[in-house]
């Protein structure tokens, strides 16, 4: 049987290091993929207030009947609502309607060029001490927006979600979280899909009779980063899952590694560029 590793906290919990990511999911879709992936024995469930779907979320995990003490749930700040006050607001609707009355990780989504998310994660850490929040984390955070939390805070992020994949490896970013003892969670961790026509990476992964996206996935987790790949398919998400099984050697995390295309290989937003609605 399939074993989701669970990964250390620096808040002294862990992490499923297998997710399902629930983003530009509809409703419906977010709904039944939830359901679907718990049933398959998936425990972590990734979503967003800016994803528009954390209703259906919660509604995907009553709908399966696990237990919420065994899922591993996140969501994330919205980028219209660092101030304080909102904040706050936001952060309790998230918990309606997801159904429930904590989450087990709540991120600041972007630092934006506000300069504002030190006093936005002032208010995450109101969340972390009334046990509405289990850990406090962001994404898409640099070098020095992680060096202003040090500075100017008193808790140290769980994690970093940031863009990470083979043509995108973000290696200063990874390198200054781990350090700083911030586990990384990657998004797009598949390239949006890329790999799959990566004729390197089909060739390793007919060696390791394994898909393109699980040989990807095993590469992520020997090393040690969090990965919640979208899937909407009951196909697709076995497939994800079944990446925990994959025999994955050194020679292949090198050969990966050598994909790297630095700033080239980003294919979202640079989070220094990137803006509240309306700025």
């Amino acid at each position: 049987m399939t074993t989701i590793p669970l990964f250390p906290l620096n808040s002294g919990h862990t992490i499923p290091a297998l997710g399902l990511g629930t983003y530009k999911m509809s409703e419906e879709t977010a709904e039944y993929a939830v359901n679907e992936a718990l049933h398959i024995g998936y425990r972590h469930i990734d979503t967003a207030q800016m994803y528009k779907n954390e209703a259906a979320v919660g509604r995907g995990i009553k709908k399966s009947g696990v237990a919420r003490e065994d899922i591993f749930l996140t969501t994330k700040l919205d980028n219209p609502n660092h101030a304080p006050a909102d904040a706050r607001r936001t952060f309790e609707q998230s918990l309606s309607d997801l159904q429930t009355d904590y989450v087990d990780l709540f991120l600041i989504h972007w630092p934006l060029l506000t300069g504002d998310y030190v006093d936005t994660w002032k208010v995450l850490e109101e969340f972390l001490a009334d046990g509405r929040a289990r850990s406090i984390g962001v994404s898409n955070f640099e070098v020095h927006h992680l060096q202003a939390l040090r500075n100017n805070t008193e808790t140290v992020p769980a994690v970093n979600q940031i863009e990470l994949h083979p043509y995108f490896q973000n290696i200063e970013v990874e390198q200054y979280s781990k350090d700083a003892g911030i586990r990384v969670e990657a998004w797009a961790p598949i390239a949006r899909g890329k790999v799959a026509e990566d004729r390197i990476v089909r060739e390793l992964a007919e060696e390791r009779d394994c898909t393109p996206a699980q040989l990807v996935l095993a590469w992520h987790l020997a090393n040690y980063r969090i990965v919640f790949p979208k899937a909407s398919s009951r196909e697709h998400l076995e497939e994800n899952f079944a990446a925990v099984d994959v025999r994955i050697f050194k020679e292949d995390v090198d050969e990966i590694n050598n994909l790297d295309e630095f700033e080239a290989g980003r294919s979202g937003m640079h989070p220094d560029t990137m803006k509240r609605p309306g700025e």
